[in-house]
């Protein structure tokens, strides 16, 4: 395999079931034609959206530019996961002319259903870029790096002091911070979301990512070669989330939590700290949220330089399909549609300002405007951001997020949650060579 990217895109996509939706012109029937645009040449191209917190703002464009281009531009969604919905349409031969995917996605369907972008302008403008051997078919659509969120205002408040995320990098600090904030009047500082795709797709995973070579440990897994509760890196992190499990508001019932009553404190101020990725801001910004937050590296006693990045990169792939089923007019206006997201002003604007997404383009300059994705922007521009790991089993969030939730509600111990991971990757399928 090789990768066109510095990161990859593991995402919770899979995870949070899809808001059904209705692509523009339409009613409730998917795959009725939508009316053509103005001064429409005829083509038509629809579009799947896998990231719902987007969704309006997609079906908005996709209105405005089907006038503007002449070309009948259709966006579509699914409550199935990615795969299994892009097999139906598969099979039914009724495929999207654009799909937005995961990136693991792009290795698994790219060599039979997804067009060579290779000698696309854009390529030369993002390091995000996904390939295999020596073609590129994933444009990337956006930059998420995930760590732990923070309301600077409510930490001012409790300590009297501003706040320097960079003060706090190691875990001692970071307990001593807890320890000020508490005294100063927060009783429970922090918050956890108890989603399976959150804790075993995004907390735990990092015990894989915060290495040389993610592949090379989790062989070491597959093999039976690794005692997990005596790996540095698996006690680094667990000793951090028992501090963020802990001081949870919601300890009593933690997994009873829900998660937009976990972001509304947040954003109100009534904790101070919640893991979590600059997705989240799709949901506090529906809250009163306090003017100054944003997002840190996971604090860790370690001297490996982890705790001074997030984790992250490209998250979502754009592909074009290949296949007869669409015509060499509609590939072409599918490349126009991805340019006009790099490079026209409109395109530019779409992704940064009216998706709230920062943007994997280095030619778009537009400022981000909300403060996690800010953040994120910072520790990206910095070269300070440590690759998601692509190539997770499908399954790995559902049974080991199931497993850390028990370790998160207090129903088995941290030997006995090692001993699950463990116990998962020995029967775990792992990615063949060249994926």
């Amino acid at each position: 395999m090789t990768s066109f990217k510095k990161g990859t895109a593991l995402r919770r996509a899979g995870a949070i079931a899809l808001t059904s939706l209705l692509s523009f012109g339409m009613l409730a029937a998917c795959g009725t034609s939508g009316s053509s645009g103005a001064g429409s040449s005829g083509t038509k191209i629809t579009i799947f959206n896998s990231k719902s917190e987007i969704q309006t703002q997609m079906e908005k464009m996709a209105k405005d530019y089907s006038k503007k281009k002449g070309v009948d531009v259709e966006v579509y969604s699914s409550t199935d996961t990615v795969a299994a919905h892009l097999s139906t349409k598969y099979a039914s031969n009724d495929p999207y002319t654009i799909s937005m995917v995961d990136e693991k996605d792009i290795y698994s369907l790219a060599k039979e259903h997804a067009a060579d972008l290779t000698g696309q302008k854009w390529v030369k403008d993002t390091k995000y870029a996904v390939g295999l051997g020596d073609k590129i078919y994933g444009f990337p659509v956006s930059i998420e790096a995930r760590g732990l969120l923070y309301n600077a205002d409510a930490i001012k408040k409790a300590t009297g002091k501003d706040f320097k995320p960079e003060d706090y990098k190691t875990l001692d600090a970071f307990k001593g911070l807890i320890k000020e904030i508490k005294d100063g009047g927060m009783e429970q500082p922090t918050g956890v979301i108890k989603e399976d795709w959150s804790l075993g797709a995004h907390y735990l995973a990092q015990v894989y990512e915060e290495r040389k070579d993610p592949d090379a440990f989790i062989k070491s897994l597959h093999d039976g070669g690794v005692d997990l509760e005596q790996d540095a890196k698996f006690k680094s992190l667990m000793d951090t989330f028992d501090v963020l499990k802990d001081n949870n508001y919601a300890k009593s019932s933690a997994i009873s939590a829900e998660r937009e009553v976990t972001e509304q404190n947040l954003a109100e101020g009534k904790i101070a700290f919640m893991f979590g990725g600059n997705w989240d801001w799709s949901v506090i910004k529906d809250y009163d949220y306090t003017k100054n937050m944003g997002e840190m590296p996971v604090p860790q006693n370690t001297d490996d330089g982890s705790n001074e990045k997030l984790v992250g990169g490209g998250s979502k792939y754009f592909f074009i399909d290949s296949s007869k089923n669409t015509s060499d007019a509609q590939r072409k206006a599918a490349e126009d549609f991805l340019n006009w997201l790099v490079y026209d002003k409109d395109g530019q604007s779409f992704v940064v300002n009216d998706c709230s997404l920062v943007s994997p383009f280095s030619n778009n300059s537009l400022k981000v405007s909300d403060p996690l994705s800010t953040s994120v922007k910072k520790y990206s521009d910095g070269g300070k951001l440590i690759a998601n790991y692509s190539h997770l089993p499908d399954d790995h969030f559902s049974v080991l997020g199931a497993d850390f939730q028990k370790y998160l509600a207090g129903q088995e111990n941290r030997t006995a949650f090692a001993k699950d991971i463990q116990t998962y990757w020995k029967s775990a399928k792992l990615p063949a060579a060249g994926e």
